[in-house]
């Protein structure tokens, strides 16, 4: 029996009861349940605990995209959830009309910016920008992105050119492994930490299908092939060697089952990265054919061998160090030599006497190292060899997905860079990695926080200024002019002394006193600074920063590595006549850069490119720790909202004008309206559409015309 209620139907049974006591109960309260909010703009009001609250029962209800405005929220599940990210549903989310009322997904970003490419609207080029913790989920975030677009972009016509767009896909795809082995680790937060950054281009032609991919690294962090923290591991791709090569690859490599090297810690742990076929099978679609992999697999297994050589300290200075315990190290010398195909005698003597060209007539002194040296060229030797090796990969992967720069015309642009990075003992590559986060978070705050709400005040809207946590002040304690902590530890460098690590920190805490982001710990016995930055401070010992910031090549390490026969070092230590000519004449050469400087120039050029396209914002968050399904530990997650400034960007997107378009756009775009529609009533929506045309700028397209019409009648639009 249908009985009438407030002029609703209502089911008179006890299911339709319930039902109605629900939604008078919701009614009254003025509010959906939680997990049902997909946009944090809707939560009222919007405060850092109603935010958390939402978010959380969201997440206990497997459901882990929220919208947050212009940002997604996208928040770890740390358990496998295919269905999330299948191709079904990446169709799904490619073909529906609005996309954006489908529920939040990475797939949402995804095809937003892939229609604006089709829109043409200025700047046409788009970048994702994967942002957040360290174990967040950035990596996975854009792999899972990656796939979507080589999906979606994928509708040739002719069966000749699907066949060649699926091999570029392919390609594009089997970077991803190939990159994850050679350049992540397994830390302290993370398994798959990826211990580098990337940008990824995706190169679309005239039809926005793909035509190609380029791949820029940043700062790949080298120390981890001879340095591990404790309960950290090397790159993944020594372990997947050492799990995964047959028994004749281990006769080859002298790899032999349960062979103990230094450099291979906590080995005994089974990650799902040590999946050696993967990656040879991808290597393989990338063009690097079984007998190169091989050679590279030699290389690799060389440098392990490489770690287990110990020195012990010398009686006299004026001899070299010995080896210690003679019979096994001298093995590892042996084996490391034959697998890098260098000449034993001179391996060794590289690593124990220096090389020193003195006076106008470049005399060569040859001086016996210290242990502590010793270790020092050791340590050097390895991370060269695995740094050109990282680097000879990138530019396989590249000349293998690049297309010809005439085939393409747009491109997509995704950014996985590492994320914030707090250790209890944190040197050079945090200070990098947490200075590239805090001119990412800069970059948010000046294209979203700070000028949307100052074009609405130049537009003379009414507005209430949101105030918001600006970083500005930590980026000049960090790069500023002319004195910051970057230009103090370059000019370390530059000083021609022993570097002290008290009187860094002595150096570093006067010259820049007074500064609000640097902070101090008078408890600490070792040296050391602290920067405030906008995601908690975080403590740098400077033992070691200034000789990490020079990055010091000898000379005969290079030289050494040239006498290889093997034909992987031989592409990546080309001998250079010119070089050797200069040296041997004592010309002068130019100062050298340091990695702070190297990097610094880096990241402008990626923030020049950035600049220049339509950003998107997905911002990871991590749930927990410890990596466990299931487990919100609110004040983690607290911490993380409150650093990305997350409730002030809901503020100015729920207060915000939903549509932003240019007049010049909107007018090429929507002029056959004039013909359908004509002016009748003078009005303040009555805008002459000609009025576009003029150079005076007036008040945005967005503020004046409904948000109903440009989404029924406009299609995509510029977000």
């Amino acid at each position: 029996m249908l009985q009438q209620v407030n002029g609703h139907s209502s089911v008179s049974d006890a299911q339709g009861g319930e039902s109605f006591r629900e939604d008078l109960q919701e009614f009254l309260s003025g509010e959906a349940p939680l997990h049902q909010l997909d946009d944090l703009t809707k939560v009222n009001p919007v405060t850092l605990e109603t935010v958390l609250r939402c978010l959380q029962a969201r997440y206990m209800a497997d459901t882990f995209y929220t919208n947050a405005g212009c940002t997604l929220v996208a928040l770890n599940p740390f358990k496998p959830v295919p269905q999330l990210y299948s191709p079904e549903l990446m169709r799904e989310y490619h073909a529906a009309p609005q996309p954006q009322k489908l529920k939040p997904h990475i797939f949402t970003v995804g095809e937003q910016t892939y229609r604006n490419v089709k829109s043409l609207i200025e700047p046409v080029n788009q970048s994702i920008i994967v942002s957040g913790e360290s174990g967040a989920g950035k990596t996975w975030t854009s792999r899972c992105l990656m796939k979507f677009y080589a999906v979606v972009a994928a509708s040739p016509t002719s069966w000749d050119s699907h066949k060649i767009a699926e091999r570029i896909e392919q390609r594009i795809l089997n970077s991803n492994p190939v990159m994850e082995a050679f350049g992540n680790a397994c830390t302290l937060r993370n398994n798959n930490s990826s211990r580098f950054g990337k940008f990824i281009q995706l190169q679309l032609n005239s039809a926005q299908q793909m035509t190609g991919a380029a791949v820029q690294t940043y700062l790949l962090e080298k120390t981890r092939v001879a340095c591990q923290a404790s309960s950290e591991r090397n790159f993944h791709i020594f372990y997947q060697m050492c799990k995964g090569a047959s028994a004749d690859e281990r006769l080859q490599w002298h790899l032999p089952k349960g062979a103990a090297f230094s450099w291979l810690p906590n080995s005994e742990r089974t990650l799902e990265e040590d999946c050696f076929e993967v990656t040879r099978e991808a290597m393989l679609h990338l063009g690097i054919e079984t007998p190169t992999q091989n050679n590279v697999f030699k290389v690799l297994a060389g440098l392990l061998h490489l770690g287990n050589i110990r020195f012990a300290d010398s009686e006299d200075e004026a001899q070299p160090c010995q080896l210690m315990d003679d019979a096994k190290c001298e093995g590892s010398v042996r084996t490391s030599a034959l697998l890098l195909l260098l000449p034993e005698d001179p391996l060794l003597e590289t690593l124990r006497i220096r090389t020193i060209r003195a006076g106008r007539q470049q005399q060569v002194f040859r001086k016996p190292c210290s242990r502590a040296e010793c270790d020092t060229r050791r340590d050097c030797l390895a991370k060269l060899v695995y740094s050109r090796l990282f680097d000879w990969l990138v530019s396989v992967i590249n000349s293998s997905i690049c297309a010809d720069p005439s085939s393409w015309s747009t491109f997509i642009g995704l950014l996985d860079v590492y994320g914030f990075e707090s250790f209890p003992h944190n040197s050079l590559e945090q200070l990098c990695i947490n200075y590239a986060n805090e001119k990412l978070q800069q970059h948010f705050v000046a294209h979203y926080l700070r000028a949307q709400q100052e074009e609405y005040t130049v537009e003379g809207l009414e507005w209430s200024f949101v105030n918001y946590q600006d970083n500005q002040t930590c980026l000049d304690l960090i790069e500023g002019s002319p004195l910051s902590i970057c230009s103090l530890i370059n000019e370390e460098c530059r000083l021609n002394r022993p570097s002290s690590a008290a009187q860094l920190q002595t150096r570093i805490e006067s010259a820049l006193a007074g500064r609000p982001c640097l902070g101090h710990n008078k408890l600490s016995r070792e040296p050391s600074f602290i920067v405030v930055h906008y995601a908690g401070p975080v403590r740098y010992h400077t033992a070691g920063l200034v000789e990490k910031n020079k990055d010091p090549i000898p000379p005969e390490l290079t030289r050494l590595l040239q006498q290889s026969q093997d034909p992987v070092l031989k592409v990546l230590f080309p001998t250079d006549p010119e070089e050797k000519s200069q040296e041997e004449q004592g010309q002068s050469r130019a100062p050298v850069l340091t990695v702070v400087s190297k990097f610094k120039a880096s990241l402008e050029q990626l923030l020049q490119v950035l600049h220049r396209t339509t950003p998107h914002y997905i911002r990871c968050i991590k749930p927990n720790g410890q990596g466990q399904a299931q487990t919100f530990l609110r004040e983690e997650v607290l911490s993380q909202l409150e650093a990305c400034g997350l409730v002030e960007t809901i503020h100015i997107s729920a207060a915000g004008f939903p549509i932003r378009v240019s007049h010049q756009n909107f007018v090429e775009r929507y002029e056959l309206l004039r013909r359908l529609r004509p002016r009748t009533s003078p009005g303040p929506c009555s805008l002459s559409l000609d009025e576009g045309r003029s150079g005076e700028r007036g008040p945005s397209v967005s503020h004046l015309f409904n948000h109903s019409l440009l989404s029924t009648c406009a299609g995509p639009s510029q977000g």
